[in-house]
């Protein structure tokens, strides 16, 4: 029964029978053509300008891209290699604990590519796991409410910003909810290792009655518009590109310490085209793959070689020690940790519970 169950999983979620996969053909459509599949967090649609440019040099490649939500990304590549048939060639997920997890219980492989021996080593695990961006956490204001005002750039300055304004702004801050939201979730884990007045913080925010979502865009909606006027522990990525269509919105780094996230990408251990998986990653990792993810994607490229504004060299030479890069480890497991999750969440709703 467990086997059948297993062949009907797979018949059910192959790769090749998947109903939200998006196929771009060879260029010239060569018949011979091979198909690389690739399972990404990242919407197609944002995806394009990457997928246009790796079969520019590639032509002989057909890409089958299905954009999918993180945990989705994971479940499905256990699943289909619990049932012994293929998965994605690459897998591409903004869940750093998930991404690690596969790498960690064994359904990626190693993949040595022609980067792999100069890449940043926190952002490297074992030539398995790789990091590809580098996303700040920053804070979102709406700028003419702070008219003549410079809005906080340090969490203890957050604090003051809210203790002396509670009613002001009630109902007017937002942040993600931890228990909905993964990168909410890891953000405030991290929150903890490196803020000892972390639970003042939280208090505050509850006292001026903030906001939960599990969405990045649902914030930065509402602070872009006047909705609200702060936003804690954004991901920067998403702010940037909305404050570039909105002057209302300004961004800041906090200036304390700056969480910096990354999307991973891995070739799972039963890629059907492991090879062909390996080559859409050292062309994610190139220089050219990471201009275009940096100037036409808006995500910050991690590549060392690559300068500009929206770049991890630009942000280090800013920022410095400033910024606190999350590791590509095991370590990020502890945040799958169920027992310690819930504990942190049940601390986390009483602090907020004065609000």
């Amino acid at each position: 029964m467990l086997r059948l169950f297993a062949i009907l999983l797979l018949l059910v979620t192959s790769p090749a029978l998947a109903q939200g996969m998006k196929v771009f053909p060879a260029l010239g459509g060569a018949a011979d053509a091979r198909t690389v599949t690739v399972y990404s967090s990242l919407d197609e649609p944002l995806a394009r300008p990457m997928i246009a440019a790796f079969q520019a040099a590639n032509p002989d490649i057909a890409v089958a891209y299905e954009d999918l939500q993180t945990v989705d990304i994971y479940d499905r590549v256990v699943a289909e290699s619990d049932a012994g048939g293929p998965t994605a060639d690459f897998a591409f997920s903004s869940s750093m604990d998930l991404q690690v997890k596969l790498a960690n219980d064994g359904y990626a492989q190693e993949s040595s590519v022609p980067l792999s021996s100069s890449w940043p080593r926190w952002a490297n695990w074992r030539n398995t796991a790789y990091a590809l961006t580098y996303e700040p956490a920053v804070f979102i204001y709406h700028k003419p409410s702070f008219a003549g005002a410079k809005p906080p750039a340090t969490r203890a300055e957050l604090i003051q910003y809210l203790e002396a304004n509670a009613d002001a702004i009630h109902g007017r801050i937002g942040t993600y909810d931890i228990e909905r939201s993964g990168v909410g979730f890891m953000f405030f884990s991290r929150d903890q290792e490196q803020y000892s007045d972390l639970w003042t913080l939280v208090g505050a925010m509850g006292a001026a009655g903030v906001k939960l979502y599990s969405t990045t865009s649902a914030i930065v909606d509402r602070v872009a518009d006047g909705r609200f006027v702060f936003g804690y522990n954004i991901l920067g990525s998403y702010a940037a590109e909305a404050a570039a269509r909105n002057p209302d919105l300004g961004i800041v780094l906090p200036a304390d310490y700056t969480i910096v996230t990354s999307r991973i990408g891995l070739v799972p251990k039963a890629a059907a085209n492991p090879d062909l998986g390996r080559r859409y990653l050292a062309f994610f990792m190139s220089a050219e793959g990471q201009t275009i993810m940096a100037q036409q994607l808006q995500i910050a490229a991690l590549n060392p070689s690559v300068t500009g504004d929206n770049t991890a060299n630009a942000m280090q030479q800013a920022l410095g020690n400033q910024l606190r890069p999350v590791p590509v480890s095991p370590g990020l497991m502890v945040y799958l940790d169920q027992v310690k999750r819930a504990r942190l969440i049940r601390r986390w709703n009483d602090a907020l519970s004065i609000q």
